[in-house]
Parts: C-alpha cells; structure tokens; sequence
C-alpha cells in the first residue's frame, strides 16, 4: 500500500498562496515518492474548530480530515503569516492535537507572507512549535512572499529550487514507496 502525503494549509482565505504552496509540495512529494495525497485546508474544519475544546468534539468531517492529518506518513504544513506569525486558528487546530501524535513524522514547514519580512516565521515559530510534538521537521523550510507567485501560483525559480530541495528531504521516510513502485512497473 503506498505511503500517504497529507498537506495542511491554515488559510482562511480563497483562494489562497499559501494553499497553492502547500498544493505543489504534496503534489511533488506524492510524484516522487509514488504517495496517495491530499489537501486540506482550516476551512475543512469549520465550523467545528473554533467551537472545539478537543478533537472529540469536532463533528465528523472535522474529525475525519484530523485523523487523515493525524495518520499520514508525512506532512506538508502551511500558514500565511499574520502579524509576525501564525493564524489563531491554525494556533488553535495545533492544540487540539495529542503531544505524542507527530513525534517522529517527518513535516515539511511551508509558510506565505507579503514580503521578506516575514520569512523567519519558520524558524522562530513553526519550527519550535513541531519540535514541541518531536515532529522531525525537514531541515529546508519554503517561505514564499509575493513577488514569488504569478497568479496565485509559485512561480520564481529560488522558490520552485527550494520546494524542490525541501521536498527531497522526505527520501529517509518515504523513499521506501518510490522504489516499491518502481519495482511493480
């Protein structure tokens, strides 16, 4: 059975950079690895998040994408940045979740603002906050500002290289799925 890639996007908006970002990684770990994947977004959530003080309470489609969350070989994590970090309800979401239930998965943080500004918003906050959960965050983090999409979509090279980088990163994890696809071809 092959290995799953799950992409998070903790956007409310739509559409959104930052789902985009998220959507290319998945989508590039899934091709090269031979992954199932999906995306989900806070959205999916709604509106059970917010009104949420466990994942018990969350209705059953809430709980179902947690779980898919929960259970995936690997991650793709992504916020846009807001006022220097991430969304409350991305905040909120990451609470929910059991301290033992990451330890171990490999995640690829991903994370969109404005401008150059914003771009440590990876090392400063999301990087301490999945060490917290011993999550084995991949060592190259994506930050994509503005002028780095054309139309919504990731378009300058320096980000497409970097996607490309972080998302090899995933091989001591998931380079097992690769080569069981090549061998059934």
């Amino acid at each position: 059975m092959p290995q799953r890639i799950i992409g998070f996007s903790g956007s409310v908006s739509s559409p959104s950079r930052t789902r985009a970002l998220v959507d290319l990684a998945v989508s590039r770990a899934a091709r090269r690895f031979g992954c199932t994947a999906a995306t989900y977004e806070i959205s999916d959530l709604q509106p059970s998040l917010g009104q949420s003080q466990s994942l018990d309470q969350m209705d059953p489609l809430a709980r179902r994408v947690m779980d898919a969350i929960l259970s995936a070989d690997a991650l793709v994590v992504g916020t846009p940045v807001y006022k220097g970090s991430f969304t409350g309800l991305f905040k909120h979401m990451i609470d929910l979740i059991d301290p033992a239930a990451l330890a171990g998965k490999p995640v690829l943080l991903t994370a969109t603002g404005g401008g150059s500004r914003h771009a440590l918003v990876i090392e400063h906050q999301l990087r301490p906050l999945f060490g917290f959960f011993e999550a084995a965050t991949l060592p190259t983090g994506v930050y994509g500002e503005g002028s780095d999409f054309r139309d919504g979509v990731p378009a300058s090279d320096a980000l497409l290289a970097r996607l490309d980088r972080a998302v090899e990163q995933f091989t001591p994890w998931l380079s097992t799925a690769r080569t069981a696809v090549i061998s059934a071809a």
